[in-house]
């Protein structure tokens, strides 16, 4: 069984109760992280992972949005959401791992709460900062590495779970390949003892 199947087989198992369990995180350590990343968004902006939907009330009303996700489960609580909030969404199965568009096809690309399981982040980045246009914003929010060691000892024995049950990592920090792909950092926060960084990147040109 490839990576993207054993993923999409334990994201669809998660689909359900996924929403509720975010809640939990999102009222401790998000803050307004949600509206911060898409209130960035414009033109044409897509989300990778777009899981459940989420992020879907927080995106200006003009954006042509597109969401793409692994787990068709999601996609289609996602769908239902988009309906309920009467919002045009063109929704995709597919992978970060291999976006299947042209290079600099959008304005705007975003992942949120994403990385931390997508098995290759690495190669997810690269494929974000393809498919964005010259000029374009990578709107990213996720939990990393712990700024102090006592939380990063936390994270690696989290991990020691995390990582072979459900291919969640810890200790990540997606900016460092944002940075070595040439993007321009242009805001960037850290909170939540390190534990959550936000960015907004810009593709030169």
């Amino acid at each position: 069984m490839s990576t993207d199947e054993s993923q999409r087989r334990y994201w669809d198992r998660q689909a359900p109760s996924y929403d509720q369990k975010m809640s939990f995180f999102e009222r401790r350590l998000l803050r307004d992280t949600r509206p911060w990343i898409c209130g960035q968004a414009g033109g044409d902006t897509l989300e990778v992972a777009i899981g459940t939907g989420l992020n879907l009330p927080f995106y200006p009303r003009a954006v042509r949005l597109t969401g793409v996700e692994l787990s068709p489960v999601m996609l289609d609580l996602a769908r239902r959401r988009a309906a309920a909030l009467g919002r045009q969404v063109d929704l995709r199965l597919g992978t970060a791992h291999s976006l299947d568009f042209p290079d600099g096809s959008f304005d705007r690309v975003v992942c949120t709460l994403s990385l931390c399981a997508i098995p290759d982040d690495e190669r997810a980045v690269a494929e974000m900062i393809r498919v964005l246009r010259p000029g374009g914003l990578l709107l990213l929010a996720d939990h990393v590495v712990g700024a102090t060691w006592p939380v990063r000892v936390l994270q690696r024995l989290v991990e020691l779970f995390s990582v072979p049950c459900a291919g969640e990592h810890f200790r990540r920090r997606p900016l460092r390949h944002v940075r070595a792909g040439g993007m321009v950092v242009e805001r960037h926060e850290r909170f939540a003892r390190g534990v959550i960084e936000r960015f907004a990147a810009r593709k030169p040109g």
